[in-house]
């Protein structure tokens, strides 16, 4: 390990890989997904706000999620490349508070987000003939509002503690960015009673938007299962499970690392799953929700010509497609 001036209010970051080949194999490929979620969910936001049809509740929440991920990944893995291929692992005070601040706002606003989405596709699919209230442009704005405030209080709230606990030993964070409970194993001092609001607040953002989503679903599976039409509910049990299984892997690792106590943590294993709700998810968003759509594809054809209708139908063979064509199908 690097050594370090303790006098410094500078901290080092880690990283996620060994300083070797196989490193620079494996941060070769975190590069690749960098840039396939950068361009997927750009692409996301220029789409949607380019054709007038998605100019729905539901595709405002897909392209706000696409500018969440975009910046969420943003926030990490381009320090982390940096750091890997200069050597210099260090990061400022200010810009680890940054750093911090940035990752949580996106992590919690993201978690509410989720949950609105879901609950579009609930009042669309169970409450067709209502969908134009409970889901207006306001209400949908509202959501969109209350995700990104929520999100960013919550996260300053947390960063201002961080910044202000005294850190002694070592400031060398065992992890791949400014993640506050890695920091908190360098305080000096007890921090239990943080630990408890890390508690909270991952119950209010995380675990329960989580439950409520899952909720919802079932309820959509419910109202599934009495289609008429055996071919519209195969495909929606395919499409439910699909995106069940992608906000799994968004909520599962994060509520997982963050509701252990202390004693029971792992840096190498909170730096792993790290990777699921930093890297992985933002990656496949755009592709799960997105670009298998039948939707987005025409809007794809109409503003970029590059989809043509056989190639759409070819796409649309897959598991994956819009909960507004299962209500047509149905």
């Amino acid at each position: 390990m690097e050594k370090w001036n303790q006098t410094s209010n500078d901290f080092i970051l880690l990283g996620l890989f060994p300083s070797n080949q196989t490193g620079l194999l494996l941060l070769s490929l975190i590069i690749l997904i960098f840039i396939v979620a950068s361009v997927g969910n750009s692409a996301m936001i220029h789409l949607i706000r380019l054709d007038a049809r998605l100019h729905t509740p539901m595709y405002f929440l897909l392209s706000q999620l696409s500018l969440m991920d975009l910046m969420y990944i943003s926030t990490t893995v381009p320090k982390m490349a940096f750091d890997f291929l200069s050597g210099q692992k260090g990061i400022s005070f200010l810009g680890c508070g940054v750093q911090s601040f940035f990752f949580l706002t996106m992590a919690c606003s993201e978690g509410l987000l989720l949950s609105s989405m879901a609950y579009d596709r609930y009042v669309a699919i169970c409450h067709p003939l209502q969908y134009t209230v409970r889901m207006s442009k306001t209400v949908c704005v509202k959501m969109i509002i209350g995700s990104w405030i929520l999100g960013s209080i919550n996260s300053l709230a947390h960063t201002v503690y961080a910044l202000h606990i005294p850190y002694c030993q070592s400031r060398a964070i065992n992890h791949f960015f400014c993640d506050v409970p890695a920091m908190l194993a360098l305080a000096c001092i007890d921090t239990w009673a943080y630990e408890y609001m890390v508690f909270v607040s991952t119950s209010l953002f995380l675990l329960f938007p989580f439950l409520g989503i899952t909720a919802s679903y079932g309820r959509v599976l419910f109202a599934v299962y009495h289609m008429r039409s055996k071919e519209g509910r195969k495909k929606a049990f395919t499409t439910c499970s699909t995106h069940l299984t992608v906000v799994t892997f968004y909520y599962a690792p994060f509520v997982y690392t963050y509701l252990r106590p202390r004693n029971l943590r792992s840096p190498a294993e909170d730096k792993i799953l790290a990777v699921f709700y930093t890297i992985l998810t933002p990656m496949l968003n755009p592709i799960i929700y997105s670009l298998r759509n039948k939707e987005v594809l025409g809007a794809m054809t109409r503003q970029f010509g590059i989809f043509s209708a056989k190639k759409q139908e070819s796409w649309l063979s897959f598991p994956f497609f819009s909960f507004s064509r299962l209500i047509r199908t149905s």
